[in-house]
């Protein structure tokens, strides 16, 4: 995927249809109109039509699309057939969280390893991942030919952290801290702030509120 020109918020939908497929296939359903598709994923039918697009025709007119074919397309094109190793920098109360979250055994995702400075945590075992000390971080990581990482240390740190895993050579960060970390563009960055989605959302919840008094006013 990284070798196709999408737009970011395709990409960003892609794992939901893959998600929808692997629900699909276990059903046991071989088919599915675009219509149902478009309803199962709450995805307008017109972005599923430009998404799918971009990768030529993948369904049939008036048959939809083949339930096998199109999760054996997304499984390549998302490199679920093959392990992603990951390793997961900060092990506070999310960095914890996440290490016990048991994604990693659901998909084609593997965090390897994880790094801390705090004594207390170091050289501890979390859901069968060792936590290593941040000194051992840039050999861990090429040693273990580790490329992918999730930040969670405290802001005050990221950006520090952030030029350790370049050296490391790491191609791409989640980051979970609310600094917006400067990489070179070879580096992918998906900055995820739990409190601006939060924010977000209630901005949502209000301005949808407002909308509805207007509405009754009328």
């Amino acid at each position: 995927m990284a070798d196709m020109k999408i737009p970011r918020a395709t990409a960003k939908r892609l794992p939901i249809y893959y998600q929808y497929l692997n629900i699909l296939a276990d059903a046991g359903q071989k088919r599915i109109s675009s219509s149902e598709f478009a309803a199962g994923v709450k995805v307008d039918p017109r972005t599923i039509r430009r998404d799918f697009s971009h990768f030529g025709t993948l369904g049939k007119r008036g048959y939809g699309y083949d339930v096998a074919d199109l999760l054996a397309f997304f499984k390549k094109i998302l490199k679920q057939d093959q392990v992603t190793k990951v390793a997961l920098v900060g092990v506070g109360n999310l960095g914890h969280a996440l290490l016990n979250f048991n994604f990693h055994r659901d998909n084609n995702i593997a965090i390897r390893a994880a790094f801390d400075i705090d004594p207390s945590v170091v050289g501890t075992t979390i859901d069968d991942i060792r936590v290593y000390p941040l000194t051992e971080l840039q050999n861990q990581l090429q040693e273990q030919a580790i490329k992918v990482v999730i930040l969670t240390v405290p802001e005050a740190a990221a950006q520090t952290v952030t030029d350790q895993l370049i050296a490391a050579g790491v191609e791409g960060i989640m980051n979970f801290t609310p600094t917006r970390i400067n990489v070179p563009a070879t580096v992918i960055v998906q900055n995820v702030n739990l409190t601006s989605e939060l924010q977000t959302l209630i901005y949502f919840l209000n301005h949808r509120s407002l909308d509805q008094q207007g509405t009754n006013k009328e």
